[in-house]
């Protein structure tokens, strides 16, 4: 199992230390070039990759641990942004308290990992940042159909589902904003991934959550990204 690099990822709770940078690192990156290397494509209604086995084994597990507060939804929810406030990013404090984020920070801010990336996806990622958030939906979460066109060149939903029982939370995807076309599965430490554009649709269909639906938002977004507190490098962007 991947553990912390020497650092509690639980207030109360060490983990045994296994990896530490830059070899977590190194095993981050090779995990990501190869799962992103196999992901299976779909064209339908949309361009988008079903990617498996996205970080080394036992990675998903120690971030489902990540002793981040769920967001209090107050009976509000279909866009993140009304609950800004209670949002966690893989930032700089985040990054230097816990080395798993480090490392995955760096692997996404890697040469190869980017080369891999647009070599398989078509993405343009030149002069973009690196903006990873960590998520956690609970019942009564849900989000409208949007894009992500805009500032976002890339992005890929993490899954880190808690079992089996979890599987029909994954992101909705629309042919259009009024018409649902299908639903990936939850599945832990997989992903789906697409490139912006105007057709991409998704969201989150209102449905029960049990427990706390959890998972890693990957972007890469354009300099115009105003929040730079957000970003894991705010001052450097890939390929600097």
């Amino acid at each position: 199992m991947v553990r912390a690099g020497g650092r509690a990822l639980l207030e109360s709770q060490s983990l045994t230390t296994t990896l530490t940078p830059p070899d977590l690192t190194g095993a981050v990156s090779a995990s990501l070039i190869a799962a992103i290397s196999s992901a299976v494509r779909d064209e339908t209604p949309y361009r988008h990759w079903t990617v498996s086995d996205v970080f080394p084994p036992g990675l998903s597990e120690v971030l489902r641990r990540l002793p981040h507060a769920a967001p209090d939804l107050h009976g509000v929810s279909g866009k993140r942004e009304l609950h800004n406030d209670q949002r966690h990013y893989f930032d700089a404090a985040t990054n230097s308290r816990f080395p798993d984020c480090q490392a995955i920070a760096d692997a996404f801010q890697s040469r190869a990992v980017v080369d891999v990336i647009e070599a398989t996806t078509g993405a343009d990622l030149s002069g973009s940042y690196v903006r990873l958030e960590y998520a956690q939906d609970t019942d009564g979460f849900w989000l409208q159909p949007h894009t992500d066109l805009g500032v976002k060149r890339f992005t890929m939903l993490i899954y880190l589902a808690d079992g089996m029982d979890q599987m029909d939370l994954g992101t909705d995807i629309y042919a259009d904003p009024a018409n649902w076309a299908k639903r990936s599965a939850f599945v832990d430490n997989a992903a789906l991934v697409f490139v912006p554009g105007a057709n991409t649709w998704h969201g989150l269909e209102p449905r029960s959550i049990d427990g706390v639906r959890k998972s890693v938002i990957m972007n890469y977004v354009t300099e115009a990204w105003r929040e730079r507190g957000q970003l894991a490098y705010p001052e450097t962007p890939v390929r600097a």
